[in-house]
């Protein structure tokens, strides 16, 4: 019979401890001291509580506790001599049926992590959404991790561990992140439609207006119709709009939504999750037959990474009246431009500023997404509040010396072009963190023509500097572009510099982000205040309206544009539960 909480809250701390037996492997300790924080209001305080309580203990007893756990299909496996707990998660990826090949290759890792790291590899084998990873994914994932750094592949397995008590604990308390389970579904079943070229290799790319980013767009529509959204349309530009009404015909709307489209090879949950937690919840008012004193809009922009067209935001820009007509001039790599792309896609270019909103008929905007980085999963938090957009800006340089023989120009007399890059980007390094929150990065780097014995004439490269508030930004990109001529005076170089983009910060609106604190406190997670170092939709909506975030924690060290982008079905279920917050708090200021 399943626990609940009001049992564990009222029991003796015996009674409570045997409750929650062999969540952590052979280490009651730890559940000993997060019952010290009861009463509990949710299953995710008191896992957080446990988190707390290992945190705070020794090096040793963290370590002893990743040792307490059995090798993957090893000795263990063999000899039925695992916990209960431990042979239910290894069946359930199918450890205990193993070909004699892949038992050989497991058993030949576990030997190779132990000699790397002195402690058996540890991982939730049932993954992200509690059913079970497959076994290629449970290999692929230890030999990526055989590569890691010690310090950081120990908080890794400590991470693992607290995802498969996590799960333990869900199965003793009959939870199931029903709502959560079905946004993570949907993301998986979109991410089967892939741009040719990408999906035969089995990667995630869907780029504006492809077969693939219409085949998206056809399926988003069709679920909003299915939960129950009054109105759905694919709009001028291919945004995907489902409109959910309020209780009278002049209700303002809540819009909120974010994008479908994806980079190159990507991950299936940037962008989509801010789609599909706003659509569950729509669903559950529309099962429940209510209506809110306001609307609900939800928007699956189709376009903001910039990927066929450079015209990044175009989705959330049109919405706000800020479509350049110039774009639909421009070409993709086939040749095909813009507007030939929109009109074999049946969209009406004439009716682009149609679809131009009007702010002052809308409550403002949120949105959910996935964090894109490694702070929420470092810190074991699943909901991080946004306080700010960074303010961004990005240059394209070159810097100009002399080419010359490598092997009889002296040191002392080199007009070496790469080497003045390298010593602007350590100080560019060192200036962002002075900030604590600035970032600064040199992502492109090319000596055109380079030989291997000729000292480097040229050296291109890209300059992409962020920061919370424009001020903040400002005083950095001008002590980076000093240092830049400095350097270049200083070994007789030259230097050429283009400003490419510049967006200004969108802090949250305070009021949104208080709404999203109340909620997230609700759930009785901790309150965890971070800026975006990402660009997102609300950006351009920040422009007419006022916005806030919610990050959503990612697991993989937090990975974003990369196939290891991944989330839990339950953290998925918070910040639908966050959300659901955020309506009801609405709800009762309209009353």
């Amino acid at each position: 019979m399943a626990l609940t909480l009001e049992q564990l809250n009222s029991a003796t701390s015996e009674e409570a401890l045997v409750m929650l037996d062999g969540l952590y492997e052979h280490s009651p300790w730890i559940a000993e001291a997060a019952l010290a924080q009861r009463p509990f209001q949710s299953l995710a305080q008191l896992k957080y509580a446990m988190v707390q309580a290992l945190a705070a203990s020794s090096d040793q007893k963290k370590l002893d506790l990743i040792r307490a756990h059995p090798e993957l299909a090893g000795k263990a496996m063999e000899t039925n001599t695992l916990t209960a707990e431990s042979t239910n998660e290894q069946s359930k990826a199918g450890l205990t049926n193993c070909t004699p090949d892949e038992l050989a290759h497991i058993r030949q890792l576990n030997a190779d992590y132990q000699a790397r790291f002195g402690f058996p590899p540890v991982l939730a084998v049932r993954g992200p959404r509690g059913l079970g990873l497959p076994k290629a994914e449970i290999i692929a994932t230890f030999e990526r991790r055989l590569h890691n750094h010690p310090a950081f592949e120990r908080d890794e397995a400590l991470r693992n561990i607290h995802r498969i008590a996590e799960i333990r604990l869900n199965d003793k308390f009959g939870y199931e992140p029903a709502l959560g389970n079905d946004v993570w579904d949907w993301q998986e079943k979109l991410a089967q439609h892939s741009d040719e070229g990408y999906a035969e290799k089995g990667q995630l790319t869907v780029t504006y207006l492809t077969d693939a980013h219409r085949a998206c767009a056809q399926r988003i529509s069709h679920w909003m119709r299915e939960s129950g959204f009054d109105e759905v349309e694919i709009d001028a530009v291919g945004n995907v709009v489902g409109r959910y009404h309020g209780a009278t015909p002049d209700s303002k709307y809540l819009l909120t939504g974010s994008h479908y489209d994806t980079v190159r090879n990507g991950g299936k949950y940037d962008g989509r999750l801010g789609i599909f937690v706003p659509m569950a919840c729509v669903r559950e008012l529309h099962r429940a037959g209510k209506r809110l004193p306001f609307g609900i809009e939800v928007v699956g922009f189709a376009e903001e990474e910039g990927q066929r067209y450079k015209a990044t935001f175009l989705g959330s820009g049109a919405l706000i009246g800020h479509f350049d007509q110039n774009w639909l001039g421009q070409k993709d790599e086939d040749g095909i431009t813009m507007r030939e792309a929109m009109q074999h896609a049946g969209l009406c270019i004439d009716d682009i500023p149609k679809i131009q909103r009007d702010a002052t008929k809308y409550l403002g905007f949120i949105e959910v997404h996935i964090e894109q980085g490694p702070v929420l999963n470092e810190l074991d938090i699943p909901l991080g509040i946004v306080t700010s957009i960074n303010g961004s800006s990005r240059y394209v340089c070159e810097m100009i010396g002399m080419a010359s023989h490598a092997g009889t120009t002296p040191m002392d007399r080199r007009r070496d072009a790469a080497c003045g890059v390298a010593e602007l980007m350590l100080y560019a390094e060192k200036r962002a963190a002075q900030d604590g929150d600035s970032v600064a990065t040199v992502g492109m780097l090319e000596v055109p023509s380079g030989s291997i014995n000729v000292v480097p004439g040229r050296c291109k490269f890209s300059l992409d500097m962020r920061a919370p508030t424009n001020a903040q930004r400002d005083a950095m990109v001008s002590d980076i572009l000093a240092e830049l001529a400095a350097i270049a005076e200083r070994r007789g170089l030259r230097v050429t510099s283009e400003l490419t983009m510049q967006a200004a910060a969108a802090p949250s609106a305070p009021e949104w982000q208080q709404r999203w604190e109340k909620a997230v406190a609700a759930q009785g997670v901790p309150l965890f205040r971070m800026p975006s170092g990402a660009g997102h939709d609300a950006m351009k909506l920040h422009e007419v309206m006022p916005q806030a975030m919610l990050f959503v924690r990612g697991i993989n060290s937090g990975i974003s544009h990369n196939p290891l982008e991944s989330s839990t079905s339950d953290d998925m279920q918070l910040s639908i539960d966050a959300f659901t917050h955020i309506i009801q708090q609405l709800e009762k200021e309209a009353a």
